[in-house]
């Protein structure tokens, strides 16, 4: 579908060089955006309670398997006692705030700002729906409050945010936590690739593979969120 005159302005400006004295000023005044993100995701994620981070693609539809057992992980991550963190948006994060919303369970979205993607969907709980213009804003909230992230198949999106919650616990600057791939069949080959390119030129070591786990079900995918807060008799942070 062709763009419209407006979106086509709006990808021309953002490509519009800026003198160095422009860079100086917007980034001095950015400062306070920044400020203000912060301020606002943590005044509202402090009141949200114990979460699990579900992450994926949104281009994944309604009846996709992935879809489907994005929301059934939620809602019984629900049934638990946790809330479920999204970004927001359609496909696995409509899912993951359906299940949450079906489970009586918190709602939260992280939304991005951006120009004609990601609207957020309709599960988030009113009170629980914070939009963002910084990536790196929103994903310090995600790693300061999610207590388990769930990747379920996803784009470069997903592989950012589960790869900086591998390089954070791998480097000790975040408290371990459960890390779970879903879909063996879709990360396969991702890890294949890690074993036989990274590992092998020394690049990490066999014991980061403990990091992170893999799994095919919604029971599988919970149960390790379950057994890990049990193994270290800690509660999720009510």
């Amino acid at each position: 579908m062709p763009i419209t005159e407006k979106e086509e302005k709006i990808i021309r400006d953002s490509f519009h060089p800026k003198s160095w004295n422009d860079v100086k000023t917007h980034d001095s005044w950015s400062v306070f955006k920044i400020m203000a993100e912060f301020v606002e995701g943590m005044e509202k994620m402090s009141k949200a309670g114990p979460c699990v981070a579900i992450f994926g693609s949104a281009r994944t539809k309604p009846g996709d398997k992935y879809y489907e057992m994005a929301t059934e992980i939620a809602e019984k991550l629900a049934d638990y006692g946790f809330g479920i963190i999204t970004g927001g948006g359609p496909g696995i994060m409509e899912a993951g705030n359906k299940g949450a919303h079906q489970g009586g369970a918190t709602s939260v979205g992280l939304n991005i700002n951006l120009p004609f993607e990601q609207h957020f969907n309709p599960y988030i709980d009113s009170d629980k729906n914070i939009n963002f213009d910084y990536f790196f804003v929103r994903k310090t909230i995600f790693m300061r409050y999610a207590q388990g992230y769930i990747a379920m198949p996803g784009g470069f999106g997903t592989l950012d945010e589960l790869s900086e919650a591998i390089t954070l616990i791998q480097t000790n600057k975040m408290v371990d936590f459960p890390v779970i791939l879903v879909g063996k069949e879709y990360w396969q080959g991702l890890i294949d690739w890690f074993r036989s390119t990274l590992l092998k030129e020394k690049m990490i070591k066999e014991e980061d593979f403990d990091i992170f786990h893999i799994v095919d079900t919604a029971d599988e995918a919970v149960k390790i969120i379950k057994e890990f807060y049990k193994k270290y008799a800690v509660k999720p942070n009510f």
